[in-house]
């Protein structure tokens, strides 16, 4: 063989040996994807995922609910020492009337008292703002050239608001009507004042709640639900002063939001949605809000058989609730509304209402 045929025979072994490396280094690279592959096959099958998920979702549940029983247990403590604090106060409040004399009792009372009558101002100041929005809001939920629905399907966020409005003033009047103590602390306020005056004396605690201040706050606080008074005669106000606009268009804005917390409310596809039994007494407080509203209205009332409002099916979604929960709701109705012991009132209603 001569050199140049061996020559030729050593290139093509090389080219064999390097084909060869090739597809062997080919075939280890294969097999190693498909062991990677078969980890995350692995590692990635449902149980595993499924696993790791009920894992995770497990102990976020035992943090939630350790979360939760520490809250409670806080705002129990938080409950027991307000109770404490009231007691302490009434305590110190009745020993002072009971000792007019006693300088160091005065004090005390009216060193309890001052922080809380400042608090009370700033829920009058907020009524008024509250007033000057909600007259805002039925302007923009009525005007021309939309119809109070179609209002309501453009202006959602403004109707949000109203609602927000009315929920807030239902849970405050409930709040004031289970408190008698709000009434006790404000008379011995207004009682020292006026003592004070006699004996030319003023505290310092008067230049922010004067005796003028104290009248008017004394009115406010004198009616049974104040905010929603404050809200009536808001709602009642801007009827009379827009004589250009129809009263329907108010009535029939107010008798549509009462229909859609009803039918929210009373259709179990609607309802089984609620996550929250907050979200269903919103739905309860802002539905017997605008009832009380369109009452306050309407020439004939919302209880009379020509009313937009379904009196009958909105009581019996209440009254079919706790009765812890809607108890202040039906009060509401029973003694807040001007047209219930009309002659056009049914007496099925009478009678649901009692």
């Amino acid at each position: 063989m001569t050199e140049k045929e061996k020559c030729e025979v050593d290139r093509d072994t090389q080219r064999e040996n390097g084909r060869g490396r090739k597809s062997e280094s080919r075939s280890l690279h294969q097999s190693q994807r498909k062991a990677e592959s078969g980890n995350q096959c692995y590692r990635g099958t449902p149980y595993i995922a499924q696993s790791r998920a009920n894992l995770g979702f497990t102990h976020s549940n035992n943090f939630t609910k350790q979360r939760g029983r520490g809250q409670e247990e806080e705002e129990r403590t938080g409950e027991k020492r307000l109770r404490i604090k009231e007691e302490v106060k009434h305590s110190q409040e009745k020993r002072a009337i009971q000792n007019p004399g006693d300088l160091a009792l005065q004090e005390k009372a009216w060193n309890a008292v001052c922080p809380l009558v400042a608090k009370l101002k700033r829920f009058y100041e907020f009524s008024l703002r509250l007033e000057n929005a909600l007259r805002s809001l039925l302007e923009a939920l009525t005007s021309p050239p939309y119809a109070p629905m179609q209002h309501l399907e453009r202006e959602q966020a403004l109707a949000k608001q109203f609602a927000e409005i009315l929920h807030f003033t239902l849970s405050f009047d409930e709040l004031k009507m289970t408190n008698p103590a709000i009434q006790n602390d404000f008379s011995y306020y207004r009682r020292t004042i006026s003592r004070n005056r006699l004996n030319n004396q003023q505290l310092e605690a008067e230049n922010e709640v004067n005796n003028e201040m104290a009248n008017r706050m004394s009115l406010f606080y004198a009616e049974a639900t104040p905010m929603l008074k404050t809200l009536s005669n808001a709602t009642t106000k801007f009827v009379s002063e827009n004589k250009t606009l129809p009263i329907e268009d108010t009535t029939d804005c107010l008798s549509t939001m009462a229909c859609v917390c009803r039918v929210m409310l009373e259709t179990p596809e609607y309802r089984c949605r609620f996550t929250n039994t907050d979200t269903m007494l919103f739905c309860m407080r802002v539905m017997v809000g605008v009832i009380i509203l369109y009452d306050h209205v309407h020439p004939v009332g919302a209880f009379a058989k020509t009313s937009k409002i379904d009196m009958k099916g909105c009581i019996k979604v209440l009254k079919e609730q706790p009765s812890n929960s809607v108890e202040g709701l039906l009060n509401a109705l029973r003694y807040t509304t001007r047209h219930l012991n009309d002659d056009s009132t049914s007496k099925q209603i009478r009678a649901l209402l009692q």
